[in-house]
This record gives C-alpha cells, sequence and structure tokens, in this order.
C-alpha cells in the first residue's frame, strides 16, 4: 500500500529534513523575501537549531537554486519570481509526460495495484469534497508515477518541481467544481495505464499540467 507522504528533501546533503522544509518553506511564501541577507545566528535562534544543521541546510538550498552564497558577504535569499514558477511548470509539464510514458511502460503490478489504490482514495476524498486530503493523495499519484518510471534523475526532478509548486498561490481558491475536474484529468491518466497506452497516457498528462498552471498561475 502506499503512503501518502509528502518528500521534502530535494537533495542528498545529510541535513535535518524539517529543518530543511522549514526554511524552504519560508523562502518560497516570501516569509523570507528575495534580496534579503542571511544570519547565521538569527535562523539558528528562529529555528531552535545549531549552527551546524543550519549551514548543512543553506548549502542544500543553494544547491536548490533559493539561495545564493557570495564571498565574503555571506547567503542571500534568491527566492522564486513568477515567472520562475511559470517556467516551472513548462518544464514541468515535459517530464511528467516523459515519466507516465516510461512509467506505463515499466510499471510493475505492485505498482500498478498501488496506483489503482490511490485512484480510488481519489474517487472516496472528492466525493466527500475534502481538497485538503485530495491534495495530498494526489501528490502521491504522480510520485507513484514518478518511480514507476525506473529514472531516479527524473523522479528526482519532478519532486522537486512538485515540491516548490505547491507554493504557488497556495491560498487560491478552489473553484465548486475543482475536486471533480481534477478527478476526471486523473481517470484519464490512470485509464492510459489500464489500457497500456504511452501516448494517451502522454496526452491526458499534458492536459492535466496545463489545466493545473491555469489554476495556480491564471
Amino acid at each position: 500500500m502506499y503512503k501518502f507522504t509528502e518528500t521534502t528533501e530535494t537533495g542528498s546533503a545529510p541535513v535535518s529534513a524539517s529543518l530543511l522544509t522549514r526554511m524552504q518553506e519560508d523562502i518560497l511564501t516570501g516569509e523570507m523575501p528575495a534580496g534579503q541577507k542571511i544570519i547565521e545566528k538569527k535562523l539558528c535562534e528562529k529555528y531552535g537549531a545549531s549552527r551546524t544543521p543550519v549551514r548543512e541546510a543553506l548549502q542544500q538550498l543553494e544547491a536548490d537554486g533559493l539561495v545564493e552564497y557570495i564571498l565574503n558577504r555571506g547567503y542571500f535569499v534568491l527566492g522564486m519570481t513568477d515567472q520562475d514558477f511559470e517556467d516551472m511548470f513548462d518544464l514541468r509539464k515535459a517530464y511528467e509526460i516523459q515519466a507516465v510514458k516510461w512509467a506505463i511502460e515499466r510499471i510493475t503490478e505492485e505498482e500498478m495495484e498501488a496506483l489503482e489504490e490511490t485512484f480510488e482514495f481519489m474517487e472516496f476524498y472528492s466525493m466527500r469534497n475534502d481538497i485538503e486530503k485530495m491534495l495530498v493523495i494526489n501528490a502521491g499519484f504522480h510520485q507513484i508515477i514518478y518511480e514507476a518510471s525506473k529514472n531516479r534523475m527524473l523522479q528526482k526532478l519532478l519532486t522537486t518541481f512538485q515540491t516548490y509548486l505547491k507554493y504557488k498561490n497556495p491560498e487560491v481558491v478552489h473553484e465548486e467544481n475543482y475536486l471533480s475536474v481534477v478527478l476526471e484529468e486523473h481517470r484519464a491518466i490512470f485509464k492510459a495505464f489500464t489500457e497500456k497506452d504511452p501516448r494517451e497516457g502522454g496526452r491526458a498528462m499534458e492536459i492535466h499540467i496545463n489545466r493545473a498552471k491555469e489554476r495556480r498561475c491564471g
């Protein structure tokens, strides 16, 4: 059974996942605005952490492109612009299309069972109109596809995109039929898996990501 957990650590540095996630969220939501100079001592106080894990987190955030280290000046927040988010959606679409095609060709029986179970959960929580739960399960649905693609680099990249993009307009007001629309988008993707049709899977995924971008970016 697939467990609906979110992957938040986007790199390989041995840092505290919770600390990295909190710092990442504060940058992506603007709590730490772009251009702000980062003072390690203040971060230690804010997050209740020692300097070593804070420095490790900063190194990871630099590798992820969220902060910049300037020699003799220290770390500065880069953040994400609206254009960055829009570009990331377009990149995500290209990689998601490839991922779903490979996944349909390479998915194991166990992974297919997990995908089916996840889609059934999506149907259940759509009927209950539970948007919060659906967002988590939605992420899990895509994670199964990433894993089934059997391409580690693609999985890592798409997981990073998925993590970052959830912070684009998180306060967006969903329309009344939001869950039913999203469910049907995923139904089309799932149907491509049951019919073992990579081409149709790519088309269904393209439609889904295009609409997701419209919902988030307007």
